[in-house]
């Protein structure tokens, strides 16, 4: 009889042997992004996972719990679909075409911008390699949980596979002397054929089947584009002029990958045609002039173009081209030049989620979805809300009245500093050095 209590004690527990903590949140409003906006709403989470949501009539708590009042609104966590946080690059000045580079390996946990960027309200980011290649790596999508190594960051799908895209470029930026190349029609020509090459490597394993002595020798960037190949793995192509547009989207259609536009500063011009190939577009909102002679024609107007137009849109920081914290002004400056309320708002959650295949995770509010979510003080596009409170998996990492979290969101000496010097002559005589342990 004793085991059999046992048996049932146990089966009553959560997998992980731990019990999961229930927190419930009632704010003034509640912007699930999925659904309409719930006035005096309720938001019940579960450990990692959000359990239930509702109006403060509605929403039966789990017994023992208590409502914790927050004054403000509560929405989903932003997702930026195209930063460079973490310090980390890609491929080198060897060649072009590097697919085999995989930023993630080169990433810093405690790099300040991680910070920064939980101070203005992101909770997943895409980080990419950069733009000076016609494909500088792979990309990754990570969670900004107080993590001490990169492994802490990273999604993993459900095989364990650490999610992520391929970045690609064209115009500008790629074009200079041998090995890379000097003109557009030279960038085309080598991201095609390496793009057969990819398709021939492909093909062989195929015809393999389960000979492992007909198998070609491993190429690790021809692994990487057969991932893109597949659809595994998405195309994240920074490009900016309209005729560069239109080349990525006869590329696309050519090798049928899957591909997110970024930037695309002359996307205005050609909304109907990028509608047409059904392909979603990330756009920057910069409120300064400047920058490169192929981005003169961008336009503050693009995202309520493309939106008019069909075309699934979202935001992204290129930070540092934007900072961070200031993410939540991108969606404001698109709304003020004609895109719609709503769909800004989904173009910093949701649609972004979509463009990451992480749409199943993240985004909206929804029962069985991450416990990813911000507090703010007030309406999310006005120049004077700031985001009181920052939630990954059901964790608070970032307050603002924490002192330490407050520091990161102001700026302010320190508050760019990933680690400190550890020497006996400057910071071995401080309180905090004792404290700490000279970890500080």
């Amino acid at each position: 009889m004793r085991h059999i209590l046992i048996l049932i004690v146990l089966s009553c527990l959560p997998l992980s042997g731990q019990s999961q903590e229930i927190r419930a949140f009632h704010a003034d409003r509640i912007i699930p992004i999925s659904g309409a906006e719930i006035p005096d709403g309720v938001l019940v989470i579960r450990g990692k996972k959000i359990e239930a949501i509702g109006s403060l009539s509605t929403v039966q708590l789990p017994q023992g719990v208590k409502l914790e009042r927050v004054r403000g609104m509560i929405m989903p966590g932003l997702v930026d679909t195209h930063s460079h946080i973490g310090g980390g690059s890609g491929g080198d000045g060897s060649n072009p075409i590097q697919p085999d580079c995989k930023i993630w390996e080169t990433l810093n946990a405690k790099d300040a911008g991680l910070r920064k960027a939980l101070a203005g309200g992101l909770t997943t980011v895409n980080v990419m390699p950069g733009s000076g290649h016609l494909m500088s790596g792979q990309t990754v999508y990570i969670k900004l949980r107080r993590a001490k190594t990169v492994e802490g960051l990273v999604i993993k799908d459900k095989t364990g596979w650490v999610m992520g895209g391929m970045k690609m470029a064209n115009g500008t930026n790629s074009i200079r002397s041998a090995p890379f190349p000097g003109t557009r029609a030279k960038s085309a020509a080598l991201v095609r054929a390496k793009y057969i090459q990819a398709q021939e490597y492909v093909a062989k394993i195929q015809a393999a089947g389960n000979d492992k002595s007909k198998l070609p020798p491993r190429d690790l960037g021809l692994e990487g584009l057969a991932e893109v190949l597949s659809g595994k793995r998405i195309v994240h192509h920074h490009t900016h002029r309209a005729d560069d547009i239109l080349t990525v989207l006869r590329l696309a259609k050519e090798f049928r990958f899957r591909v997110v536009l970024h930037h695309v500063s002359e996307g205005w011009k050609v909304a109907e045609e990028i509608a047409a190939a059904k392909v979603p577009c990330s756009i920057i909102v910069l409120d300064s002039p400047g920058g490169k002679l192929e981005a003169v024609d961008l336009r503050s107007e693009t995202g309520g173009i493309l939106e008019k137009a069909g075309v699934p849109t979202a935001f992204h920081t290129d930070d540092g081209i934007t900072d961070s914290r200031l993410f939540l002004r991108s969606a404001a400056f698109a709304v003020r030049s004609g895109m719609s309320r709503k769909a800004a708002l989904e173009g910093l959650t949701l649609t972004a989620a979509k463009m990451i295949d992480l749409d199943h995770r993240l985004g909206s509010l929804e029962p069985g979805k991450d416990a990813d979510f911000i507090i703010l003080s007030g309406e999310p596009l006005s120049v004077y809300t700031k985001v009181k409170q920052t939630w990954v998996e059901g964790k608070l990492v970032f307050d603002l009245a924490n002192p330490k979290d407050h520091l990161f969101a102001v700026g302010g000496y320190g508050a760019s500093e990933d680690q400190k010097m550890h020497t006996h002559c400057g910071w071995a005589g401080s309180p905090d050095h004792a404290k700490d342990g000279g970890q500080k």
